[in-house]
């Protein structure tokens, strides 16, 4: 299969830039000597890089049946999946610790990082390609327009890197928005100190309204009569708040529900 045929069938941006792909290639500490997992390789651009490393144990997962052919005649000995990422029990193929790198198909770049999250003791490395925009919302530091839902789950569990942008011209045919590479490492941080559950609930119910403030947001947990209605904490909005107070707020919400 050709790559143009590919492009047509698929309907998506293929990188064409080698360099950048060997850049991405090399975001993964891979002296840790971990499988690996590549999603959505397409027609194997970074695939490539990370079968020259002898460092690597890779295993590709591709949706696309025509990539899936194409790949199977470019790299024979590749560990190929045919299979759609976000339906995979990762723990049953992956025993134990494992990397995860890719150039992220962007309609579900967030649904992987949200996945990321049930498996983030088992994951302690993540590197790829997505829209640049999905990003820096992940990178944004609290107090930031772009600081968010995911910003906020992700970085109570990971360190996060916004690496490099990755310009329009790098790929075939250009896209309409910049991409980036990020890599995340997890951190030491085992339970967040608050349940989870609810912690999840309140960050998402928060910033379901972001424009308003806490008080306002969160109605549905924190109703009028309740004491803490009147804290001045409640006179900020959700991205005022970083990990930690996001986890106090919890905490104390938690308290009210169990009176």
């Amino acid at each position: 299969m050709t790559q143009v045929r590919a492009k047509k069938y698929l309907g998506q941006h293929f990188l064409k830039d080698t360099e950048i792909a060997q850049r991405i290639a090399e975001c993964l500490p891979f002296d840790a000597r971990m499988p690996v997992l590549e999603i959505g390789p397409g027609m194997g651009v970074l695939t490539r890089f990370l079968l020259q490393n002898p460092l690597v144990e890779l295993t590709a997962v591709e949706l696309d049946a025509e990539s899936v052919d194409y790949l199977k005649k470019k790299y024979p000995a590749l560990n190929l999946l045919y299979a759609d990422f976000l339906k995979l029990d990762l723990k049953t193929l992956f025993p134990g610790k494992f990397c995860i790198i890719g150039n992220f198909p962007y309609n579900i770049s967030s649904q992987i990082f949200f996945k990321l999250l049930d498996y983030r003791d088992s994951v302690p490395y993540l590197a790829g390609m997505l829209q640049k925009e999905v990003a820096e919302r992940i990178a944004a530091p609290a107090g930031s327009r772009t600081y968010g839902i995911l910003s906020v789950l992700l970085q109570a569990f990971y360190s996060i890197d916004y690496l490099f942008t990755v310009h329009e011209h790098v790929f075939d045919p250009p896209p309409k928005v910049k991409s980036a590479v990020i890599r995340l490492t997890r951190n030491d941080v085992q339970h967040i100190g608050c349940d989870e559950k609810l912690f999840k609930t309140v960050v998402k119910t928060a910033f379901n309204q972001r424009r308003k403030t806490l008080r306002n947001s969160l109605k549905p947990l924190v109703p009028k009569e309740n004491p803490m209605y009147a804290d001045p904490l409640f006179d900020k909005r959700p991205e005022q708040l970083d990990v930690a107070a996001f986890v106090d707020l919890t905490n104390r919400i938690a308290e009210q529900l169990n009176h």
